[in-house]
C-alpha cells in the first residue's frame, strides 16, 4: 500500500510499465515480476482508453510532428499503447502477492471512478494533465497521496495543480520534475529545479526519467529527490511506442543500487564529526 510517508520518507522507486506489455497480459505479469525482482518498490501503469483520450481523426491537429512518434495519429498511438482495463485488476493482484505497490495515472473521471473500484491507494498525474484541474481536483478528493508530474508546466501552472488537490483538503503532494521528451535530452533537463521547486512549493520533489542511462536519477537523488520513477521494459528489442526509452531489468537494478548509494552519500546536513573523525582530532596541531 502508498502511503505519503513511504512516498516521502526516504527513496521511493517507480517503475512504469506503459505500453511495454505490447499488447500481451502475459507480458504485463513478467513486467510485474522482473521489476519486483530488479528492486522497484512500485509497478505503475496508465488507466485510460483511445476514446477517454482523443478522437478518431487523422488532420494534422491529431497527427504526431517529429519524435519516435512521427506521423501517427494519436488515436492509432493510445490504441496501441493503452493497457486494456480488464487486465488491470489482474496486474494489481500480481503486485500485491510480490509485494509490489501498484499505482495508476488516471485521465478522466471514468478512470478514476475504475481505479477507485480497485481500491487504489494513490493517484499519478502525467504532465500532460496537470493542467486538468478538473480532473485533479476528483482524483485529489478521494484523500489519498496524490504524485504530479510536472513536465512542460510553469511555476503558476503547478501551483494551480497544488490549489486544486488543496480546495479540496488533500495536501499529501508530491511533485515530479520531468522533461516531455522522448527520450529527454540531458542538457534540456535542468535538474537544479528540484531545490527550486522544493523551496518554491513546500513540498517534497522527485524525478519523473525520461532520460537514458541512470545518471539523471543519481543526480536528482544527489539533489533531494525523494522518488524516481523510469519506463520499464523487458527488453527493448520488443519493440513498441515506448520501449525505445526504457530500462530493461538489469539496468533498472543497476540504478535502484546508484541511487540508494548516492542518498547515502548525500546523507544530512550536518557539521557532527563521525566516530573516526572523533578519533583523528588527537592529531590535531596541539
Amino acid at each position: 500500500m502508498i502511503t505519503y510517508e513511504k512516498l516521502t520518507g526516504g527513496l521511493y522507486t517507480i517503475a512504469e510499465m506503459s505500453a511495454n506489455h505490447s499488447g500481451k497480459l502475459e507480458n504485463a505479469l513478467a513486467i510485474v515480476r522482473a521489476a519486483r525482482d530488479a528492486g522497484a518498490d512500485c509497478l505503475k501503469i496508465q488507466t485510460y482508453t483511445a476514446d477517454t483520450l482523443t478522437i478518431d481523426c487523422d488532420n494534422e491537429y491529431f497527427r504526431i510532428h517529429g519524435g519516435l512518434w512521427d506521423g501517427r495519429t494519436l488515436y492509432d498511438l493510445y490504441q496501441e499503447a493503452y493497457t486494456p482495463w480488464d487486465w488491470q485488476p489482474e496486474i494489481k493482484r500480481e503486485c500485491e502477492a510480490l509485494g509490489l505497490d501498484f499505482l495508476s495515472t488516471p485521465f478522466d473521471a471514468s478512470s478514476v471512478d475504475f481505479l477507485e473500484s480497485m481500491d487504489v491507494s494513490a493517484y499519478k498525474i502525467a504532465s500532460f494533465e496537470l493542467v486538468d484541474i478538473p480532473l485533479i481536483e476528483y482524483a485529489a478528493s478521494k484523500g489519498k497521496p496524490m504524485i504530479l508530474s510536472c513536465g512542460m508546466a510553469s511555476p503558476e501552472e503547478i501551483q494551480d495543480a497544488l490549489d486544486a488537490c488543496k480546495r479540496v483538503g488533500n495536501s499529501q503532494i508530491v511533485l515530479l520534475k520531468c522533461c516531455s521528451e522522448y527520450p529527454a535530452n540531458e542538457a534540456d533537463m535542468h535538474l537544479a529545479t528540484i531545490a527550486d521547486m522544493r523551496n518554491r512549493f513546500g513540498v517534497p520533489v522527485g524525478l519523473s526519467d525520461h532520460s537514458m542511462g541512470p545518471l539523471a536519477a543519481v543526480v536528482a537523488v544527489s539533489l533531494g529527490a525523494c522518488v524516481v520513477e523510469k519506463h520499464f521494459c523487458l527488453s527493448r528489442a520488443q519493440k513498441n511506442p515506448d520501449s525505445a526509452f526504457s530500462m530493461e531489468p538489469d539496468e533498472f537494478r543497476e540504478m535502484v543500487e546508484q541511487i540508494r548509494r548516492a542518498a547515502t552519500i548525500r546523507g544530512e546536513a550536518t557539521y557532527a564529526l563521525t566516530a573516526s573523525e572523533q578519533a583523528s582530532t588527537a592529531f590535531r596541531r596541539s
